[in-house]
């Protein structure tokens, strides 16, 4: 009688919180649509003229840019709230990856020559000199093992008919962003059926995302509620003009309709994408040596760049239908991006189960700060990614008598 007590007191605390705030709803979904466009207002934002390039990551040298345009054409806004990131609704049902991540990489075109394998099982390739290859494939298995809590700072956002557009939080009944336990890594393809364009546009890297969804065996929406498609460009090629649009990456899904050349229609549900491209190309700018000196940092930015992709799809797979800034409509990994290490939210290496890899924090919205380490949140009741049924469902027998029936399970 007591527990029942304490938990109809619960329900009827949440119910009187909801109702508080429930006026401020409308405010905070009205205020991140205006943010959101006015966040490309900026002439130096990569997503200038280009809004389909969501969490787009810009060089260090353009990053600086869009902050002192920023500073020097301030305009007065409603103060940012202690909880920085609200909940965009959802896109098609979908706003945060609530399950376990499945991450794919995509070594795409006949760019990256001839195929090998490494003591671990990582392919490699003869064109990829840096080893950013088996550096990328590596990083995903050790997500989720060795106690590394990086991802645990994903783990406070949440999706689900349960979350209230505008919403700065998380009750535990909700689906949570999933922890990688054991690994992200669900697949890697090197599609050389062709060379890639040496400029492709966002509708062909999209493309490319839903062929791969197909050669995953990704063929249906629910297989691919959880997934997501790492496009990864080999040296020389220029996706998206990379090389002069003063950025590193960026994540979208195909039904991004802003996309260049349109979005990419998909038999397979939502495909989530990330235009990677090999940003050992352009050096220091994309993060060579950002924290590590020498030959140990040669990749500092691929993993911390990719990384910064895989954080904002999880926590906003259909942009912008998940969570992100209502003063300046970036995602958690933009708050973020290129703080020095050795500060407070600066980039340093993160222990994994298999080794340490260079990655930048991720806004938190409970500790209302950049963090690189969190502790886990639990909870939520996102849909299970695999089933049990039984064949017959029941079956009777006397003593001394059996019978038979057929247990199944499947993982999608």
């Amino acid at each position: 009688m007591q527990k029942r007590l304490i938990q109809l007191f619960t329900l009827l605390a949440s119910l009187l919180m909801v109702a508080a705030f429930t006026p401020y709803a409308f405010a905070a979904t009205t205020t991140q649509t205006v943010t959101n466009s006015a966040a490309t207002i900026n002439p130096y934002s990569p997503a200038y003229q280009h809004t389909y390039r969501h969490g787009v990551e810009p060089t260090i040298a353009q990053y600086n840019k869009m902050k002192s345009y920023q500073q020097s054409h301030a305009t007065p806004q409603v103060p940012a709230a202690a909880n920085t990131l609200s909940y965009g609704g959802g896109i098609d049902g979908i706003g945060v990856t609530s399950g376990h991540e499945k991450v794919y990489l995509v070594f795409w075109g006949t760019q990256w020559g001839t195929q090998s394998t490494d003591s671990n099982g990582n392919l490699t390739f003869s064109r990829d000199t840096a080893g950013g290859a088996p550096r990328l494939q590596n990083m995903f298995k050790g997500l989720g093992t060795g106690n590394e809590l990086w991802s645990g700072v994903m783990t406070q956002y949440c999706d689900g008919s349960g979350v209230s557009a505008g919403a700065t939080s998380c009750s535990a009944s909700t689906a949570h962003v999933g922890y990688p336990t054991g690994g992200a890594l669900s697949g890697v393809w090197y599609d050389n059926s062709a060379a890639e364009p040496s400029a492709a546009s966002g509708n062909q890297i999209g493309t490319e995302a839903v062929k791969a969804a197909g050669h995953f065996g990704n063929t249906s929406a629910s297989t691919n509620r959880y997934a997501q498609y790492v496009i990864l460009s080999a040296t020389g090629t220029n996706p998206d003009n990379y090389q002069t649009g003063g950025f590193c990456a960026w994540h979208d899904y195909n039904g991004d309709s802003t996309l260049t050349g349109g979005g990419v229609s998909s038999p397979y549900g939502d495909v989530s994408f990330t235009n990677m491209p090999y940003v050992m190309d352009q050096g220091t700018s994309c993060g060579q040596n950002f924290v590590n000196s020498g030959s140990a940092g040669t990749l500092d930015g691929y993993t911390m760049v990719e990384g910064h992709e895989y954080s904002e799809t999880i926590s906003d797979q259909n942009p912008a239908g998940g969570w992100t800034s209502s003063s300046s409509g970036q995602e958690n990994a933009d708050e973020c991006a290129w703080i020095n290490p050795g500060t407070q939210g600066g980039a340093g290496n993160v222990s994994m189960g298999n080794g340490s890899y260079t990655m930048q924090s991720t806004w938190s919205n409970d500790t209302n700060r950049c963090d690189i380490s969190h502790t886990i949140i639990g909870g939520g009741t996102g849909t299970n990614d695999f089933s049990i049924s039984s064949s017959p469902a029941s079956v009777s027998t006397t003593p001394g008598s059996s019978a038979t029936s057929t247990i199944s399970t499947a993982v999608s």
